[in-house]
């Protein structure tokens, strides 16, 4: 070998190793970061996503901004992170919606399974509503009211395939009578609907219905889950009022798309978890009547392996709709 090339290798050699730290330090996130909801403003999923994301930034350094994608029961949020570049600059705030779109939607442009979980943020129980002057004083009332009435009542749900979507199939399958069931663009319209009496109906998670309930604005006649939740200590559960078969509950986790590195997913469950130790954001999902995640449910191994086995226990259920 020639002096000249081996001049020209050990130059190449020289650059290549002063490059490498500078590519190793690039810094993520190194711009702000879409934080996307598949649902409408003002719905549960919108109310929490914007509750965490102050404190997801300051931890990250960067700004987090709620983005709203809703339509097609959350597929059209789902599909913006699915598609995105894999760098962890945008993420999914999921729900329910994420274990019920791979056995419902049909033809999507993007793989439905194509996103990595980086944690749980809360899980949360589902609360059987009505409009205020619906004629049913308890739930057992309510069944009585529904076997009469039939489909001439409405129960609205945030879309195919939404949390609420599945907590109106379980309340019919419970009750054995069928309704018409009104799927809207999210929770937030179909609240605006329940609070104006136009719709008669709704089955859905605590964090959007608690305060209506306490005032009296909605009537709230169960919570879907073993035990009571503080933000309604009055309202009992569905097995204490009569529908143990009635059981279910919410939950929302953080996505990215799949081939996101992993440092960059770790990095992301970081700032989740300095977020669930953030005592104001706690305290504010308690009092909407949600559970701050805790335990192994909170690693992206955990969260991973929780979502699939959603995918799986709503797949029944759904395939016979």
């Amino acid at each position: 070998m020639s002096i000249i090339l081996r001049r020209i290798l050990c130059a190449l050699s020289l650059a290549a190793a002063l490059a490498a730290p500078a590519v190793a330090q690039t810094a993520f996130p190194s711009r702000p970061v879409s934080l996307v909801v598949g649902f409408a403003p003002g719905g549960p999923a919108d109310v929490v996503a914007r509750l965490i994301a102050p404190a997801l930034a300051a931890d990250l350094g960067q700004p987090v901004v709620v983005e709203n994608a809703s339509g097609a029961g959350g597929s059209i949020g789902q599909g913006r992170v699915a598609q995105a570049r894999p760098d962890g600059h945008v993420i999914l705030f999921g729900s329910l919606a994420q274990a019920t779109i791979p056995t419902l939607v049909r033809g999507l442009p993007f793989d439905p399974l194509a996103l990595e979980a980086i944690g749980m943020v809360n899980e949360v129980p589902m609360s059987i509503i009505a409009r205020r002057d619906f004629p049913a004083a308890t739930l057992a009332d309510l069944v009585v009211v529904v076997r009469r009435e039939g489909t001439r009542l409405n129960l609205g749900n945030a879309g195919v395939g939404s949390t609420s979507h599945l907590c109106s199939l379980l309340l019919i399958a419970a009750i054995g009578t069928p309704v018409t069931i009104v799927p809207y663009r999210g929770n937030g319209p179909a609240m605006n609907d329940l609070l104006s009496g136009t719709l008669d109906m709704g089955c859905d998670q605590t964090t959007n219905n608690a305060e209506q309930i306490r005032t009296g604005a909605i009537r709230g006649y169960a919570i879907t889950t073993a035990e009571r939740t503080s933000a309604l200590p009055d309202v009992p559960t569905t097995a204490e009022a009569g529908l143990p078969a009635m059981s279910m509950s919410g939950w929302n986790m953080l996505f990215a798309p799949a081939g996101t590195p992993r440092p960059v997913i770790d990095r992301l469950n970081r700032a989740l978890l300095a977020t669930l130790r953030d005592e104001a954001v706690t305290r504010r999902m308690v009092e909407l009547g949600s559970r701050p995640a805790a335990g192994d449910r909170t690693t992206p191994a955990g969260a991973q392996a929780f979502w699939r086995a959603e995918i799986a226990r709503w797949k029944p259920l759904l395939e016979g709709r």
